[in-house]
This record gives structure tokens, C-alpha cells and sequence, in this order.
């Protein structure tokens, strides 16, 4: 039968369905054709200087030799304003003037997602992030920040080049609201916060595990709103993404390429996204109760109307399942 569960956090309701993903979930991660890249004459990050990419908000470590830049989104969905954009009303509704910051973090490699970067390297980026997130949190105007990395154009890649958009709003997220919430309520009702109950939970069942090393961890959650949905978290208990100490950016690092590696050797290299959840810019001290943490998406499934009209999903695989594949257990099936 079918089945109801809700996410721990959100308090949101999924049916998980898997029969209706047939027999075998390998085949809703059918074989595709190999990844094209784009030629590198033609890519805007080339060369930067020549595509109006320049000067950049900061270079890595220096403009001559750079290995990462920040620069600001030439089509950004914010524009940085000096002023606070108040609310007005039109009628019954309300808007405020699109205010705020869109960022990339382009790495230099044309072909080198972050699962194919260095380990130090992909510390040195999450690095940058947190130095943009301090800077950001100057601004009295902005409340939060998303930062989220696209690959393939089925998962919003307008471009080959790896980049990572750092998008900076005046409001918070209904998603993030409702995570930061979930997680308050149960902290207050079990003294504790509720990704440490589930990585404790996790690493007892040992089925939805997928990697882990000393200090984090990935998993396929309990109830997952996408097939092959993912979680990586630090071990130990942080709030905020900016706080986190170069020993635990180094963990997550590790577990998160390995786990991105995993996604494209046994899915056949789907798009998809990942992503940091983590507190808002402002009062990082009422939110000792959250612990910031990555989600990744593969693009496997397209939402149908039920999604769309409810907001409510389906998933026809199993997260034990999807461990398993991803853990690489041919007997997963």
C-alpha cells in the first residue's frame, strides 16, 4: 500500500507511493546521453574581462591568477538598492520594490563541478561563501541569503561553466520559515533539535545512510518530497552555516562530493540542484535550536497536477531504496 508520512521539520505531508514507480527505480534514472559540454570559446567566464564580467566583487587570490571570483549577476533577479524598499499596498495586495543582491561564484575549471574539485578547494569556496554571508549581514536592509548550485540545464543551468548563485532578499523564505519553525516547536516539545534526532535515528536503522565520515553525514530522509531527494549535515549540532568552523567545512565537504559522485555514477549524471539551508543574516542567536544543513534534488521526476494543485508530493521511491542504490547495492531492486 501507499503510505502517508510527514517530514520531521516542515511538518508537511508526502504519499509515498512506490509501486507506482514500477518495479525498479534504477529505470526512473534511465541511462541518458553523455553530458555535453559547452565550448569554451564561447563561454562568457572564460574570459570575463571581455564578456562585462569585470571588475569582480572579490578575486581568489588575486585578480591576475584568479581560481574563484564573486561578481555580481549580469541578469539578477535583486538589484542592490542604498534604501530599504518599503511595503505598499495596491488595493488588497501588497509589494515592495525588488531590493537586494544576486551574486555568482564562478570557479575557474570550465568542466570541474564541485564534486570534481579538490577537497580543499571545495573548502576554500564554502570559505568564500561564509566571508559574502558576513558581509551580507552588514546590509540592516537584508534577512537572508540562499545560495544554490544548478547543473544541467534541467535543473536551471543556463551555463555549462560551474557557478553558484548567491541570491540575498529582504524577506525570509516561506520554506526557510517553515524549517526554522518546525525545528523551534520541536526543540521546545523534545529539548533537542530535530536533525540531531534524525541523524541519530539515521545511523541506528543504518538504511537510509549513504556516506559519512567523523563529522557528517548524508542520508536519504525518512520522507522525501523528490526520488533520490538527499540530506548532508555536520555531526555536530550548528546553527548557522557562517559559524561553522574549517574542520566541519572540511567533513561536509568530503561527504557532500562523495555523496554528488554517487548521484551521478548510479542515477547515470541527472541534473540537479543543491542546496544551504541555514539561519537568517540577522539574530543568529534566537535560532540555537536550527542546524543548518545541504539538500540535494536530482531531476528525476517532473511534478504533476497533484503536486502543483496541493503542494503536496508523491514519490514512488522508497528512500531505503534509494540508499541502497546509491550506496551502490546491486541487489537494490
Amino acid at each position: 500500500m501507499s503510505e502517508l508520512r510527514q517530514d520531521l521539520v516542515s511538518g508537511d505531508w508526502i504519499i509515498m507511493a512506490p509501486e507506482r514507480g514500477g518495479k525498479r527505480p534504477h529505470d526512473l534514472a534511465a541511462r541518458r546521453e553523455k553530458r555535453k559540454s559547452s565550448p569554451e570559446s564561447t563561454c562568457p567566464f572564460e574570459d570575463p574581462k571581455r564578456s562585462g564580467n569585470w571588475p569582480p566583487i572579490a578575486a581568489y587570490p588575486d585578480e591576475e591568477k584568479w581560481e574563484m571570483i564573486l561578481i555580481p549577476n549580469k541578469y539578477p533577479a535583486l538589484t542592490h538598492t542604498p534604501l530599504c524598499a518599503p511595503e505598499r499596498r495596491h488595493g488588497p495586495n501588497s509589494y515592495a520594490a525588488g531590493s537586494g543582491h544576486h551574486d555568482l561564484l564562478v570557479t575557474r575549471d570550465h568542466h570541474k563541478n564541485f564534486s570534481n574539485l579538490s577537497v580543499a578547494e571545495g573548502v576554500r569556496l564554502f570559505e568564500v561563501l561564509q566571508e559574502r554571508y558576513r558581509t551580507l549581514a552588514s546590509d540592516r536592509c537584508l534577512l537572508y541569503t540562499a545560495t544554490f548550485f544548478n547543473w544541467g540545464a534541467g535543473a536551471g543551468a543556463s551555463l555549462y561553466h560551474p557557478h553558484y548563485q548567491i541570491l540575498t532578499l529582504p524577506v525570509v523564505p516561506t520554506h526557510v520559515q517553515h524549517s526554522l519553525e518546525g525545528s523551534r516547536r520541536y526543540f521546545q516539545k523534545h529539548g533537542r533539535c530535530p536533525h540531531c534526532a534524525t541523524i541519530a535515528w539515521e545511523r541506528k536503522e543504518k538504511k537510509r545512510v549513504i556516506d559519512e565520515n567523523a563529522g557528517a553525514i548524508s542520508f536519504s530522509p525518512f520522507a522525501p518530497f523528490e526520488p533520490f531527494a538527499l540530506k548532508v549535515l555536520t555531526k555536530r549540532h550548528i546553527s548557522s552555516f557562517e559559524k561553522t568552523a574549517k574542520k566541519d567545512l572540511r567533513s561536509i565537504v568530503q561527504v557532500l562530493q562523495s555523496t554528488l559522485r554517487r548521484v551521478t555514477k548510479y542515477l547515470h549524471d541527472p541534473d540537479y540542484n543543491f542546496f544551504i539551508h541555514t539561519t537568517p543574516l540577522k539574530h543568529r542567536e534566537r535560532y540555537p535550536y536550527y542546524h543548518w544543513h545541504i539538500e540535494v534534488t536530482p531531476k528525476i521526476q517532473v511534478p504533476g497536477g497533484f503536486e502543483v494543485s496541493t503542494g503536496m508530493d508523491i514519490n514512488v521511491v522508497d528512500p531505503d531504496r534509494a540508499a541502497a542504490i546509491l550506496r551502490g547495492k546491486k541487489n537494490s531492486s
